[in-house]
């Protein structure tokens, strides 16, 4: 597993701009699921409408910088990376925090989505944060 996340992290470093591409698709995705999906049936996941319009905005906010810097970026900044790793795991820091707030109203349905949200969210951040690294140790600045 530790090779595997290893190599990924590799490969992303090679072609930051992939990285961004997957991160915004990520959080386009999460928005809809969120806004979309989960607010129509927030009956069957118990978090409040609110919440759920809240985090669809972050994701949103998280998609749109993402696609900024897969298109305008030139080089490759790490400190652009940086800033969207952090962003996530605090994204997961604040559905952690959600969850636990509104324990009393979720669902299992609604445990169980939003704590593999957070788990493959905590990965991404992880993996831009490590790409972001491997990067700066390489000096890789103009890989695309």
């Amino acid at each position: 597993m530790k090779r595997t996340i290893k190599n990924l992290t590799g490969y992303l470093a090679e072609n930051p701009k992939r990285l961004f591409l997957i991160d915004s698709a990520g959080a386009f995705m999460t928005a809809l699921l969120l806004f979309i999906i989960l607010r129509h049936f927030s009956e069957y996941f118990g978090m409040p409408k609110t919440v759920l319009i809240c985090l669809s905005a972050a994701a949103v906010s998280f998609s749109i910088y993402s696609v900024a810097c897969f298109l305008l970026l030139k080089r490759t900044r790490t400190l652009f990376i940086k800033i969207i790793g952090i962003a996530n795991l605090l994204y997961c820091v604040a559905v952690i925090g959600l969850v636990i707030q509104y324990r009393g109203l979720l669902t299992i349905m609604g445990t169980g989505y939003f704590l593999a949200e957070t788990a493959v969210i905590c990965a991404l951040g992880f993996i831009e944060l490590s790409a972001a690294e491997e990067i700066k140790k390489s000096g890789r600045q103009l890989n695309y």
